[in-house]
C-alpha cells in the first residue's frame, strides 16, 4: 500500500507576478495527483497540500526551486488527496485574511516588524524566566479554541481572522503591552502576522510560535503547555499529539466529552458544532441546540 502525507507551509516574499506562480502551482499539482489548497499574493504563499509521498516531496523539492520558497518550512502530517474535495490554488490580497494588506510589510527576509519568533524550547525558556507574566494570545479563529489551546491563553472573540484587526482597536487587550505576549496559531502564519499588527498597536513584547502549534506538538506531543486537539482545515477536522491527549470540548447537546465538529443537519445552516458519536448520528440530535442562525 502506497504511504500518503499531508504538508502545511508558508512562505512570506515578494512575489512579483502571482499569477504565473498560480499558474505554475495548479500546473505541478495537477502533475502529481495532489489536491488541497494553496493561496498566493504578492506577499508570498499558504498552502496545505496532500497525496502520494513520493509525489509530496516531488512538490515540496520543485516548489523550494523558487528563489523566495527556499527555505519554507513544511510541516508534515498524516493524511492524502483524499482529505481535500479538490485542488484550489488561488490569487488573493493577503494570503492570510485579516483584511489589512496595506499595514503588513514584506521583504525578502519575511515580514518587516514582526514578532520576535521563539521555537518550542525556547518558548519554555521564556515561560521559565518570566512565569505567568507571559501572556499566550491564540490567534485562531475562537470555535477552534474548544477542542485544544495553550493553558491559560487568551482567545480572542473572533469568529474570522478578518475580526482580529477591531478585536485588537478594541482596546479591551490594552492591560497586556507592557507584558511578554506569545502569539500562536495553527502552523505559524497567522500569529506572524499578527504579531506584526499587536506590534504595531503598542504592544511592547511580542513573541511568535515559530512553526506553530503543529511544530510544538511534534516536540512536546502532551507534555508541554498544550491541552486538547488541534482543529485543521480538511476533512480530518482534528489531530492529535499523542494518545493520551485531554479532551477539551464537549458536546452541544448532552455534554459529553468530544472534539468532533459536525456540520449541522439543517441544510440552511451547517454551522459547525462539536457533537458526540451518540448525538452526531441522527440529524435530528445533529442540530444546533438554541436554535439555527440562519
Amino acid at each position: 500500500m502506497a504511504l500518503h502525507r499531508i504538508v502545511l507551509f508558508y512562505g512570506f516574499t515578494p512575489v512579483a507576478d502571482p499569477d504565473a506562480v498560480r499558474l505554475w502551482q495548479r500546473a505541478l499539482c495537477e502533475k502529481l495527483g495532489l489536491t488541497g489548497r494553496i493561496l498566493i499574493s504578492s506577499d508570498g504563499i499558504n498552502a496545505t497540500i496532500g497525496g502520494g509521498l513520493n509525489a509530496v516531496k516531488q512538490y515540496v523539492k520543485t516548489t523550494r526551486e523558487y528563489k523566495g520558497f527556499h527555505d519554507i518550512d513544511v510541516k508534515w502530517s498524516d493524511g492524502s488527496a483524499a482529505d481535500f474535495p479538490r485542488l484550489s490554488v488561488k490569487v488573493r490580497d493577503e494570503i492570510v485574511s485579516f483584511g489589512a494588506p496595506g499595514e503588513l510589510k514584506v521583504d525578502e527576509n519575511g515580514v518587516v516588524g514582526g514578532g520576535a519568533p521563539l521555537d518550542p524550547a525556547a518558548l519554555h525558556q521564556l515561560v521559565a524566566e518570566r512565569g505567568d507574566d507571559v501572556v499566550f494570545f491564540d490567534g485562531r479563529n475562537a470555535f477552534e479554541t474548544q477542542i485544544g489551546k495553550f493553558r491559560n491563553a487568551v482567545v480572542p472573540d473572533v469568529a474570522t481572522t478578518r475580526d482580529f484587526v477591531a478585536e485588537l482597536d478594541s482596546g479591551k487587550y490594552d492591560d497586556l503591552k507592557n507584558r511578554p505576549v506569545v502569539t500562536y496559531c495553527t502552523g505559524g502564519i497567522r500569529c506572524e502576522v499578527l504579531s506584526s499588527l499587536m506590534l504595531n498597536r503598542g504592544f511592547e513584547e511580542v513573541y511568535q510560535l515559530d512553526g506553530g502549534i503543529v511544530r510544538y506538538g511534534e516536540t512536546y506531543k502532551d507534555e508541554g503547555l498544550w491541552e486538547g486537539s488541534l482543529y485543521v482545515f480538511d476533512r480530518r477536522m482534528h489531530v492529535e499529539f499523542s494518545d493520551h491527549a485531554k479532551t477539551l470540548g464537549e458536546c452541544v447537546r448532552c455534554q459529553a466529552p468530544t472534539s468532533k465538529f459536525e456540520n449541522c443537519s439543517n441544510q440552511a445552516c451547517r454551522n459547525l458544532q462539536l457533537f458526540c458519536t451518540g448525538c452526531a448520528e441522527t440529524s435530528a440530535a445533529r442540530t444546533c441546540p438554541d436554535g439555527c442562525s440562519t
